[in-house]
């Protein structure tokens, strides 16, 4: 048998090195991706993340130079991930109610990894990440749909801002609200705001009959009333039950 040459074999060692860098690599952002869920960012050191992984720090910075690196790299990861769990229907059966299932996606994974989500939206360099750029182009496309429908409101670059700034701001407000002012509303509240600024269909969220009613009197109640504090405790109990559709 004839024995492989100089630069095959160079080649097979070189491609198992990058292979087993790219492993351990990846090793090493996932590391740094639960201790970010799990403690939060100030818990993702170098030295954590290298016990984590079970390497040395220095292979860290040979990785990804330093820590901002590594949290860059985590970002990228989280936006990776994200785009694993977007479908895409190239032509669905109601354009408006899949936009609305893409915003309720993107809203449902900031509020399941808060840490993450955070850390992949405070770096206005975001942009230029390939997996951003990507669910950017599935947004774009659900985009173009209501445009070829003749259900956009507003220019396509203008309707992506307020898509995507709506549901980041739903997400960031929410998790800033304590847990007992966390109120279901407000998303839906969102959602359909944007539905309503983007597209031409109506609200699904409206204003009239008992619940904006509701609504309405709990504005105009005075500070100071004939009710007892107890009695306005109890009206303004009922008035958000109300308000709230029951």
């Amino acid at each position: 048998m004839r024995p492989r040459s100089r630069l095959r074999d160079g080649a097979a060692v070189d491609s198992d090195t990058a292979a087993v860098r790219e492993q351990t690599r990846l090793r090493v952002i996932e590391a740094a991706a639960d201790l970010l869920a799990r403690e939060g960012r100030e818990a993702v050191t170098t030295r954590a993340v290298a016990v984590a992984a079970g390497v040395q720090p220095p292979a860290i910075y040979r990785l990804f130079g330093d820590k901002d690196g590594l949290l860059e790299a985590v970002a990228e990861h989280g936006f990776t991930t994200f785009l694993a769990t977007k479908h895409v229907d190239p032509d669905p059966q109601d354009p408006i109610e899949d936009l609305r299932a893409g915003w309720d996606l993107a809203v449902e994974f900031g509020l399941a990894s808060p840490a993450l989500y955070t850390l992949m939206y405070s770096d206005p360099g975001t942009a230029t990440s390939a997996a951003f750029k990507a669910g950017m182009e599935i947004l774009m496309g659900r985009i173009r749909r209501l445009a070829a429908g003749g259900w956009l409101r507003v220019d396509e670059e203008l309707a992506a801002t307020l898509i995507h700034a709506t549901a980041r701001g739903a997400v960031l407000t929410w998790l800033s609200l304590p847990e007992d002012r966390r109120n279901p509303a407000l998303l839906t509240t969102l959602r359909e705001s944007m539905v309503t600024a983007v597209t031409n269909q109506e609200p699904a969220v409206q204003d009239a009959g008992p619940a904006g009613a509701a609504r309405a009197l709990r504005a105009a109640l005075p500070e100071q009333t004939t009710l007892s504090s107890a009695e306005q405790h109890l009206l303004r109990e009922w008035l958000d039950r109300l308000a709230n559709g029951g």
